[in-house]
């Protein structure tokens, strides 16, 4: 519940600041050269190098400061581009829903593992080196899976699927990727099947190893036990592991464990990843809890691996084949950055561990794994680009800078390998919209789904790709070619239909076409009730969308000129740090048109109040309305950097809370935007209050996302040495009355950061990484960025 005893922040306004630098990066920009061909299909590389020459014209442009320049080269390319998007849309609705593929097309697609009969299962007693040699159909499987040869990639790891581990969780990781690409229910359930079937093949596979000493079998389970407890009050990997010596080794005085046990237990702890990472994506309370246990059993199979991996010292190579290795430093790293990205309210529940994630050995793992070109690899990369890309999203005023770059160096990483990857030109298409160039964006995955035809996951990557097309036209102000977007992704009953009809009506209202925005916004309650499968990843939309349904409805569709629900969804989302300085700007000054219709409603509803006694028209309160609205103009007026102006507008909002009772988003967000301006005009300490304000308040629309990130900015935070005051302050305390002479602005970091917290800060820095360059056993090239 929210905390009704805070008191209004409010913000004065300090005019010496220069705020002119932040909007000259804002202006549009056209990365590909003018003579590129945009009607051929555009690769990978070709995508990396625009991307490169947009950072590096957004940096000269934040040098030389001038005037704003409102011209927009995107637009010439646009008429090509949609062009492409039609043929496409149209090319897929005559070729492939016309006639439907027979049932055998459908399981040939279908990814199942037949039952494992535990006491059947083989004990691998392959050496490493004969491991590494049975083990190159999977590389080459892999290769298939990221060269969109994925029924290839699917034949080759079906071969052995029922009988070794690491064949099915290939299996599973396809499926898992499919399940990401849909968050279809029927789907994740699939996903969670088929890797639940893995883990039972690897578990299989252990005990069968282990059986015939019961005894050692039961001291291990203790000991590992023991050391989980132990290690769990620490960094989160066993470092406390003394390497046996080389000699005892040669001469097999210390007992090891066998490589196929090891390798199972990495199969085993890698589907119990992902199965958390699909529980994680659920965002609902069983959902965490579920993650939280998987995180658990994963974590128990890694240090089982990890102690052996360390007690081998510089020998490990002899005794552990190259692709364990590699899915130690995957799974390890990637567990490290999951958890480190969760917010409080999410890690309480999950509860999985009490050793608090390191971000800097998660990175430093998966670029181990990277470097080391094994089975791994890939993955490898695609964790850290869903990290950077997905993290940037949710808080790009702070992380766009420090992911940006290192998801584009990433991305050359994976083109040298796989040139026209679909999985690689997605995440391009995400990287291009981070660095504000939505055309290139678009054109990314367009040619995602152009090498995605003919194959596996061809529907998926179509609807997948088409959602963020029709964002990118939405933060392009291109509402017409949203609306078909939406519409086509409607018929396919592709996630919620109930999202996408109700996106169709906010487009058609932007267009200025309110009798179809109406119709369209009358089904969104129909289809709630006719939806069959509950999605928990679509529950907490389908809310909020429910919600400004019913309240359009309760006032007969009268108030919606006071409402700009594709410019509150856009809010939602983030989008407005991602576009160019015209959109913005048209988006202001529709955002003040709807101002002035609550305005004229009021004159006109008190105008009878003047004249008439005890009139039936209740009073004028457009508290909701005007709230959100003014919520919107901030974030535009924060992402053109003219933050100044955006202070007396969050000064409303927090200074009538207590008002805002439809939209209780509307409080909680105010307070990131509060926290965000305070931030911007260097008032970083006193930003950092403000966010943890809003972390107080709960049981609001999008509360998930708002708590990741809060969490990723006071993280951020942190690690700059930003702290809030010594002295914890009381609600009261935070209020500051219009009258202070004092104003926040004059209120230095300082005061609240001493330089010797500040030096000690950087101090501690250094210790980390110097402790996990110590962990690794590696030089200090492992912490180069990525």
């Amino acid at each position: 519940m929210e905390n009704k005893q805070h008191q209004a922040a409010v913000l004065e306004v300090n005019e010496d600041y220069e705020t002119s630098i932040s909007s000259s990066c804002r202006t549009s920009m056209s990365s590909l050269d003018s003579n590129h061909d945009h009607t051929a299909p555009l690769e990978l590389g070709l995508v990396i190098h625009a991307l490169q020459t947009s950072l590096v014209e957004q940096k000269e442009e934040m040098i030389v400061v001038e005037e704003p320049v409102f011209e927009n080269p995107q637009e010439e390319e646009a008429p090509v581009v949609n062009k492409r998007e039609a043929k496409i849309i149209t090319d897929y609705q005559s070729d492939i829903i016309p006639a439907r593929p027979p049932t055998s097309t459908h399981s040939a697609n279908l990814i199942v593992i037949g039952p494992i009969v535990p006491k059947s299962v083989k004990v691998n007693t392959l050496t490493p080196r004969e491991q590494e040699k049975a083990d190159e159909p999977i590389s080459k499987a892999i290769h298939y899976l990221f060269n969109n040869q994925f029924m290839k990639a699917k034949k080759l790891f079906e071969q052995q699927a029922t009988t070794d581990p690491l064949h099915a969780l290939g299996l599973g990781s396809m499926v898992f990727l499919k399940a990401l690409m849909t968050t279809d229910k029927q789907t994740t359930n699939e996903a969670l099947q088929v890797l639940m079937s893995t883990y039972n093949l690897a578990t299989a596979q252990i005990d069968n190893a282990t059986k015939k000493n019961v005894g050692d079998t039961v001291i291990q389970y203790f000991a590992s036990y023991c050391n989980y407890i132990k290690f769990s009050r620490g960094t989160g990997v066993p470092t406390h592991v003394t390497p046996a010596k080389p000699k005892a080794l040669e001469m097999h005085k210390v007992h090891t464990v066998p490589n196929g046990v090891l390798r199972a237990h990495v199969a085993k702890a890698e589907a119990c990843l992902q199965m958390a990472i699909l529980h994680l994506l659920k965002e609902s309370v069983s959902g965490y809890i579920k993650c939280g246990l998987n995180l658990k059993r994963a974590y128990a199979s890694y240090s089982i691996v990890w102690q052996e991996y360390k007690r081998m010292g510089q020998l490990h190579n002899e005794y552990i084949d190259r692709d364990t290795i590699s899915g130690i430093q995957f799974g390890i790293g990637s567990v490290h950055l999951v958890l480190a990205s969760l917010p409080q309210k999410v890690l309480r529940i999950v509860a999985a561990f009490g050793w608090k994630a390191d971000k800097h050995l998660g990175f430093a793992l998966l670029k181990l794994c990277l470097e080391d070109r094994r089975a791994r690899s890939p993955m490898a990369s695609l964790m850290l680009l869903a990290y950077y890309t997905a993290l940037t999203a949710l808080c790009p005023q702070i992380l766009s800078d420090e992911y940006t770059q290192p998801a584009i160096e990433t991305l050359l990483d994976a083109q040298r390998t796989y040139p026209n990857s679909t999985i690689f030109l997605y995440f391009a298409g995400r990287t291009s919209r981070l660095a504000r160039n939505l055309t290139l964006s678009t054109q990314s995955f367009l040619y995602a789904i152009e090498t995605s035809k003919n194959e596996w996951a061809e529907v998926q990557v179509l609807h997948m790709c088409n959602y963020e097309m029709g964002l990118n036209h939405m933060m392009q102000n291109n509402w017409e070619e949203a609306c078909e977007i939406f519409q086509f992704l409607y018929n396919e009953r592709y996630w919620s239909q109930a999202i996408f009809q109700y996106l169709c009506g906010a487009c058609l209202d932007m267009m200025g076409q309110r009798t179809e925005a109406i119709l369209a916004f009358a089904e969104v309650p129909l289809l709630l009730k006719k939806s069959s499968q509950s999605n928990a990843s679509t529950y907490s939309i389908e809310q909020y969308v429910l919600c400004k349904v019913k309240l359009f409805q309760s006032s007969g569709y009268q108030d919606m000129d006071m409402t700009m629900c594709g410019l509150e969804f856009l809010y939602l989302y983030n989008a407005y740090e991602f576009m160019d300085m015209v959109q913005l700007e048209q988006n202001l000054v529709l955002t003040d048109y709807a101002l002035t219709r609550i305005l004229e409603s009021e004159k006109l509803e008190y105008g009878i109040r003047t004249r008439e006694l005890l009139p039936e028209t209740p009073p004028p309160q457009y508290d909701d309305q005007r709230g959100a609205l003014l919520l919107i103009k901030a974030s535009i007026l924060n992402a053109m950097g003219r933050f100044q102006e955006s202070v007396i507008h969050l000064n409303w909002i927090i200074d009538r809370k207590d008002r805002i009772t439809a939209d209780k988003w509307v409080v909680p967000y105010a307070y990131w935007e509060v926290g965000m301006t305070c931030w911007s005009l260097n008032q970083k300490s006193r930003g950092r209050e403000f966010w943890e304000i809003a972390l107080g308040y709960s049981n609001y629309d999008f509360e998930y996302r708002l708590a990741m990130r809060v969490n990723l900015a006071i993280t951020r935070a942190d690690e700059l040495g930003i702290y809030k005051p010594g002295v914890k302050k009381t609600p009261s305390e935070l209020y500051i009355p219009y009258n202070n002479t004092a104003s926040i602005s004059s209120m230095d970091d300082d005061d609240y950061t001493p330089m010797s917290s500040k030096i000690s800060e950087q101090n501690q820095k250094v210790e980390e990484m110097e402790h996990v360059v110590a962990q690794l056993d590696l030089g200090s090239s492992v912490i180069a960025p990525l």
